[in-house]
């Protein structure tokens, strides 16, 4: 599938990205050999299912500069109802890449969350708005002084994996999963069979069959061949 998709297109991939979930959607990557977990990244506000496009965004230290722009302000002006706002946040782990003011402004505008690779705060205003956010962890320190967005749409690295702009992720209680945009297709196919086989093999629980029976084989080898 092409990176570029029509408007339409891209809700008929986010409709379904979210029925499926992050385990799935790992098992999948794990049986086409492509690395997508970003260890280490949990939920922090908000209970919904995330999925959408990726914008992107790099922070920095400040160093005494001052930016041009507050952090991650553009990325939420330009993102809307199908976005996901990821954040490359290495450079001070005792700063916010993320707080409640901006947390506000994306749930104003639809974007579905944001994902930070660092910390964020303000994590309660963001549970009282409701919009989810994903990070390493909370803390309350402010980005003045300390850390200033220094790219918007260009490449990242969240947890070691490269994210680029356009990718797509899905977040969830269980972690984030991100999926490249060339690879889109075959990675969703995968996973909405893994999940059929996956249902599959409740409905036998379901209808008494042993546990131990049903995953003794089946579950250890479905992530190979077809």
């Amino acid at each position: 599938m092409s990176a570029v998709l029509t408007a339409e297109a891209a809700r008929a991939v986010q409709a379904r990205l979210v029925k499926v979930d992050t385990c799935v959607l790992s098992d999948a990557l794990d049986r086409l050999g492509i690395r997508g977990v970003a260890f280490g990244i949990g939920r922090l506000a908000g209970q919904t299912r995330v999925a959408g496009r990726v914008i992107t965004v790099t922070l920095g230290p400040a160093e005494g500069g001052v930016a041009p722009r507050h952090l991650c302000t553009a990325a939420v002006d330009q993102g809307g109802p199908g976005d996901v706002i990821v954040v490359e946040h290495h450079a001070h782990q005792q700063a916010a890449g993320w707080g409640g003011i901006l947390s506000f402004a994306a749930k104003s505008r639809g974007i579905e969350g944001v994902i930070v690779d660092g910390m964020c705060r303000d994590i309660d205003e963001a549970i009282e708005f409701g919009f989810p956010v994903f990070g390493v962890g909370a803390v309350p320190a402010t980005a003045r002084g300390r850390v200033m967005e220094i790219a918007c749409q260009e490449p990242i690295v969240v947890r070691g994996i490269r994210v680029r702009p356009g990718d797509w992720v899905l977040a969830d209680s269980s972690g984030v999963v991100f999926v490249p945009a060339a690879r889109l297709e075959e990675v969703l196919a995968t996973a909405e069979g893994l999940a059929a086989r996956e249902q599959q093999m409740i409905a036998r629980v379901r209808n008494g069959e042993p546990v131990s029976v049903v995953m003794s084989h089946q579950y250890e080898s479905m992530l190979k061949g077809s």
